[in-house]
């Protein structure tokens, strides 16, 4: 009997050992799974700046406790729903996403808010998909930077040429709406205005190149990034008129910089990306853990008004391009001025 009893005792001792054991597996199961997982949807990685924005966005998430899964769409709007769609599947808790096309992925969009994730639209607003947050910079200040730098270097008598990016992109509207404000108030017309799809650089020396009659009447070219202001100085090089029209363009992308100190572009609109990709982040991960984000701004979406965080730009010139580009450590002098001799 006692036997019988110790063995019994023995079985118990056995088998609350192994429910603590599995308690503990779940437990340890439920914390992984309480980890805050962010989805973040690239349109591509074509734009330099991109890349620097993914790369803070990720250090800055993994510093506040999350994970983030980053997604590259390579400019492909079905992969980009496709992508959208994976992450609904895995019930993230936030997506981030930089839209290839503001109206074409409002679907996708609407399906991932009705499944209880929170969508945060970076630097792009997305049409009519009342997103939980909109992060961006000031783009109509950024197209009135751009107009009054040409206006300060520009023949009265000329016109201007604008190459933009393509229609899709939100930001582009709300830059030609500033660039117009400034040139409207000034009475300075715009010769042309061509969209560059999916932001290809190269279509700018093409245009430039099959309208010849009119690039060399303009008095100076609005670009919409630095990608398309590097073409437009490519084919004012081969004419020899780099430096005598001027030309703008955005992002602060380090050929840019360049191309500025050398004499050949005016300037480019400087954007703090790390400052935009670090409070996004943060953003993010409020929203994941239900944290209400204190906004004073909106913007209507089309449809509905949405929060909406916008930073401010900066125009950098040859003259403040130590100040603002440099001294922030954004690009390093000895390669911004690598082409420039030392005096």
């Amino acid at each position: 009997m006692k036997k019988a009893v110790a063995y019994v005792a023995f079985v118990c001792v056995i088998l609350m050992l192994s429910g603590c054991s599995k308690n503990a597996n779940i437990q340890s199961y439920n914390v992984k799974d309480d980890k805050i997982e962010i989805g973040m949807c690239f349109d591509s990685f074509v734009i330099e700046r991109w890349q620097r924005d993914r790369d803070v966005f990720v250090t800055t998430a993994k510093e506040l406790g999350a994970e983030v899964n980053v997604q590259n769409a390579n400019g492909s709007l079905e992969t980009q729903v496709s992508q959208i769609k994976y992450f609904i599947d895995k019930q993230v808790d936030v997506i981030v996403i930089i839209a290839i096309d503001s109206k074409e992925i409002t679907d996708v969009v609407k399906e991932a808010k009705k499944a209880g994730i929170k969508v945060v639209a970076y630097d792009r607003l997305i049409s009519e998909a009342n997103v939980d947050l909109y992060i961006s910079f000031d783009n109509e200040k950024v197209g009135e930077l751009m107009a009054e730098a040409l206006v300060s270097k520009l023949d009265k008598n000329k016109e201007i040429l604008m190459l933009c990016g393509p229609t899709t992109d939100t930001n582009v509207a709300f830059v030609e709406k500033g660039f117009y404000k400034v040139m409207d108030n000034r009475g300075i017309k715009v010769a042309n205005i061509m969209n560059a799809d999916g932001w290809k650089a190269e279509l700018a020396y093409s245009y430039l190149s099959d309208n010849y009659q009119i690039a060399v009447k303009i008095g100076g070219i609005m670009c919409g990034n630095d990608s398309l202001a590097g073409q437009a100085v490519r084919y004012l090089s081969e004419r020899r008129l780099a430096g005598t029209v001027p030309v703008v363009g955005q992002d602060a992308d380090l050929d840019a910089c360049q191309r500025i100190v050398e004499g050949v572009q005016l300037m480019t609109v400087y954007k703090p990306v790390e400052n935009l990709a670090k409070a996004t982040a943060k953003y993010a991960v409020m929203l994941a853990k239900g944290e209400e984000i204190e906004v004073t701004d909106t913007i209507h979406d089309n449809k509905y008004e949405v929060s909406y965080i916008k930073l401010e730009p900066i125009a950098v010139t040859a003259k403040n391009m130590d100040e603002v580009i440099i001294d922030s450590g954004f690009h390093l002098r000895e390669d911004v001025y690598l082409n420039v001799p030392e005096e």
